[in-house]
């Protein structure tokens, strides 16, 4: 059921609604908008911290761990007060305080097919800040299959990756379509092996929110077909084209 802004909602969101391409007409869009996060981790905090505070409707967040104090450095939702509480409870009650209207719904599970697929039909926008391949390629393939607007993110030592995919869009690659290995390491996303700062997790969650935000919103331009690379230790930004492969599973 469509919501209307009421007095409150309109001065709460009136520095973005005053941006002429969001207005009344895109914060709707926003306040009705269903997002779905799969990892509260370094990527999935901020990515929920600002769909919320931009008044997102419905926010589903998936995990299954709790909180470490190694976590506390980049997991920007946290803190030592938390340490081995459940992650996506104490989310839930963070992103309460930032925004009430927000419904957060929390799934406190380690993520497989079956279950995915009964979360995600009640999703229109799919956030994967997962930390290992598996679950990427699985988030990739069920969003695939059920035609989800994805934003995946990646991040290791100083360095950020993002990829968009609107797989309503028969043209556009997928996740399989740039990492062509059957197997790969997941220890070049594992923060305890290779390391990572604290504000590369921040910065490339924020520009997954803002790709989401985007999206709903329908302004500007996607990564749709391409891959954002960030290297913050020499702070630098650039665009790869993402090629579909004949033979994938989005072919």
């Amino acid at each position: 059921m469509s919501k209307n802004l009421n007095k409150k909602e309109i001065e709460k969101f009136s520095r973005q609604m005053v941006l002429k391409n969001i207005g009344a007409i895109g914060q709707k869009k926003v306040l009705n908008s269903k997002v779905l996060i799969i990892g509260m981790g370094g990527l999935g905090c901020p990515v929920a911290e600002f769909l919320t505070r931009c008044g997102v409707g419905t926010l589903g967040i998936i995990d299954h761990d709790i909180v470490s104090l190694s976590n506390i450095h980049r997991q920007s939702l946290y803190d030592e007060k938390d340490i081995n509480q459940s992650k996506v409870k104490v989310a839930k009650q963070k992103l309460n305080r930032i925004n009430s209207k927000t419904k957060i719904k929390i799934f406190n599970l380690k993520l497989n097919n079956t279950s995915f697929e009964k979360i995600i039909k009640n999703y229109e926008y799919i956030v994967d800040g997962t930390d290992n391949f598996e679950s990427k390629f699985m988030i990739n393939d069920i969003s695939l299959k059920y035609k989800k607007f994805l934003v995946t993110g990646a991040i290791s030592k100083f360095d950020g990756h993002i990829f968009s995919f609107n797989f309503n869009n028969k043209k556009d690659p997928c996740l399989r379509c740039f990492y062509q290995e059957e197997i790969i390491s997941n220890e070049i996303l594992n923060c305890e092996y290779e390391g990572i700062l604290g504000t590369v997790a921040g910065v490339t969650g924020t520009l997954q929110a803002n790709e989401v935000l985007k999206r709903i919103i329908n302004i500007g331009q996607n990564l749709n077909g391409f891959l954002l690379i960030l290297d913050l230790l020499n702070l630098s930004f650039r665009k790869a084209k993402l090629n579909k492969r004949k033979k994938c599973k989005c072919s």
